[in-house]
């Protein structure tokens, strides 16, 4: 899927091929579902979301000009309409409470998960996920399972790439304290036994 390959359907849909959206469709509809759900935690609301993307992308497609990948540019309409729409309930997110680490501890529970088995570390990591802040959820999705650049995010969510530097390290600094509240203690026991 290259920006080439989405160019040749954003033209044909300008052009009146309203089916070409499909395939633009079928191409991110995972990824903005995902997204969206990463920020708003209740899957109704994320579907709802991620339709109102699309009509968005759909509605705007010509005013897209190819000055950053689509992929980034439907990324921002994303974020946006889930800003939105949690403005819109009020919803108020529990942040997690943030302890300092030491460089073992960190190292300690990378190393535990490590240990996990793919799946279940995987497991581990979205039901972590799922505890963040909305905010930190989706930067993180973006950054790890995207593999978006500091760039290309600080394009989608309308911050300087510093700024988005800062919140990855508070947000895995997060993530970090939730994944030691989740993993098995034993794990960094063990872990811990092995080491002396």
């Amino acid at each position: 899927m290259t920006t080439n390959d989405d160019q040749y359907y954003i033209k044909q849909i300008i052009e009146g091929d309203t089916k070409a959206f499909t395939v633009l469709v079928d191409r991110y509809k995972d990824l903005v579902f995902t997204l969206t759900l990463r920020m708003l935690k209740n899957r109704e609301e994320a579907e709802e979301v991620a339709q109102d993307t699309f009509i968005k992308v759909y509605k705007s497609l010509n005013r897209f000009k190819g000055g950053s990948k689509f992929s980034t540019w439907i990324y921002k309409i994303a974020y946006n309409a889930g800003l939105d729409r949690l403005k819109k309930n009020k919803k108020h997110i529990n942040n997690v409470a943030i302890n300092e680490f030491t460089a073992h501890e960190v190292k300690t529970i990378g190393n535990a998960l490590d240990k996990l088995e793919n799946e279940e570390r995987e497991q581990a990591i979205k039901k972590c996920l799922d505890m963040l802040p909305s905010d930190d959820a989706f930067l993180l999705t973006l950054y790890y399972y995207e593999e978006l650049t500091l760039e290309e995010i600080s394009k989608t969510i309308g911050l300087t790439p510093n700024n988005v530097k800062v919140k990855l390290f508070r947000s895995r600094k997060k993530i970090a304290t939730i994944l030691r509240q989740q993993l098995e203690p034993e794990l960094i026991e063990d872990y811990e036994r092995e080491r002396q």
